[in-house]
């Protein structure tokens, strides 16, 4: 059995922290031998394709990770998938995802940049967009990446594998996805690569490709995907289950304060350095409240995080109103109270403020709102509350 010094196993126990996976580990552990050995820093890397312009904290999951081989001293590579957002990613899909326009892919990779340095060192940071090589292939080139893959390799994968045996169709350009994928890995000569668990096939694959010509294999390592703040589905902005990791503090905090006591558990298991143990020690709002902090402050800055917990404590436990709460003074005399829900954002359809208004989710100064067909008038002045952190302050003449 080969022995690693002290450095490695250092070096592996800290990579190693929250991964789901690291395949193989004992290449790793080889890689990291040699590399300091040589004083040369391995090439890590992590793509994202722009399909979205925002980031949510479940893409800080493997920046975080990417951010401690930073601080190990190896030679982050951030990889802007804008070639291969044009294809879409399959991974997980039922049906074939909608490609994205060029257009669309460059409009979105513009604020990428900016969010992944709340996580990632700038200065330690190099960001590349794969649309560099991916331009220059002709179609001679594409047949012969095709041609080192068969149809039934690209089976293999569950997502492909349960939508040809329940007859769903598959477009032949999906299975360009991982090839290009993994000849991303090729052309930055990756050491390692990082991704979530559900793309264990396509980061693989990058290892078959790089053995075909010639190069040293990468390592795959796989972080925890994160449940959503509904606590069932991946964390999605199109699922309207995300924390945004450009939001304002405020509504970062809110949003981990209404998670469930067991995501939180979670949260802390996949997000923080915690000790699991003294979290459940905690009260589960003192324990809450300490993770809204942590994710507030590597997002803004501990001044933030601190002002919005004490903010909550104090509506929350002293019965306080938030102090900028935003002011509807109309000369109308009266106005339906699901159209004002929606127009002020307080609900995002009038079926929304119907179902709020019927869960009792809605008030005014304290008072319970239970009508859907409610028309507010100059008496119903005052303070409307829906659910536990949107505010109005209703002014009719």
């Amino acid at each position: 059995m080969e022995e690693f010094n002290d450095e490695v196993e250092k070096q592996f126990e800290k990579i190693k922290r929250n991964c789901s996976e690291i395949v193989p580990e004992i290449e790793l552990k080889k890689k990291l031998q040699k590399s300091i050995k040589t004083k040369k820093p391995l090439r890590i890397k992590l793509g994202a394709d722009p399909s979205s312009p925002n980031l949510h904290i479940g893409h800080s999951v493997v920046l975080q990770k990417l951010k401690d081989f930073q601080e190990l001293g190896h030679q982050v590579i951030f990889l802007i998938g804008d070639f291969t957002a044009q294809i879409g990613d399959p991974t997980g899909k039922k049906e074939t995802r909608k490609s994205l326009s060029s257009d669309e892919t460059q409009q979105n990779a513009k604020t990428y940049s900016d969010q992944v340095f709340k996580v990632l060192d700038p200065t330690k940071t190099q960001i590349v967009f794969n649309s560099q090589w991916c331009n220059q292939l002709k179609i001679a080139d594409i047949l012969r990446l095709s041609a080192q893959m068969t149809v039934a390799r690209m089976l293999e994968r569950d997502d492909f594998q349960k939508r040809f045996e329940s007859q769903q169709p598959i477009s032949l350009h999906e299975f360009m996805y991982p090839i290009m994928q993994a000849y991303d890995s090729v052309q930055l000569r990756a050491d390692v690569e990082l991704g979530g668990s559900d793309q264990r096939f396509n980061i693989l694959l990058g290892r078959e490709y790089q053995k075909s010509h010639g190069q040293e294999t990468q390592v795959g390592i796989f972080l925890p995907l994160l449940e959503g703040t509904d606590g069932t589905q991946k964390m999605s902005k199109s699922l309207g289950n995300d924390i945004g990791i450009t939001e304002a503090p405020k509504e970062i905090f809110g949003k981990i304060m209404s998670i469930s006591d067991e995501l939180m558990i979670r949260y802390y298991e996949i997000l923080s350095n915690e000790e699991i143990k003294a979290v459940q020690a905690e009260h589960p709002r003192d324990a809450k409240i300490n993770l809204a902090k942590i994710i507030v402050e590597r997002f803004h800055n501990s001044e933030e995080a601190d002002k919005v917990a004490q903010g909550f404590l104090d509506q929350f436990s002293k019965g306080k109103l938030p102090d900028d709460i935003p002011i509807f003074n109309s000369e109308l005399s009266s106005i339906a109270l699901t159209k004002l829900m929606v127009e002020r954002e307080l609900a995002s359809s009038l079926s929304e403020a119907r179902r709020l208004i019927s869960q009792n989710a809605v008030s005014i100064d304290g008072q319970k709102i239970s009508d859907t067909k409610a028309v507010l008038e100059a008496t119903n002045n005052g303070v409307l509350k829906v659910g536990k952190r949107k505010y109005l302050k209703i002014q009719l003449s």
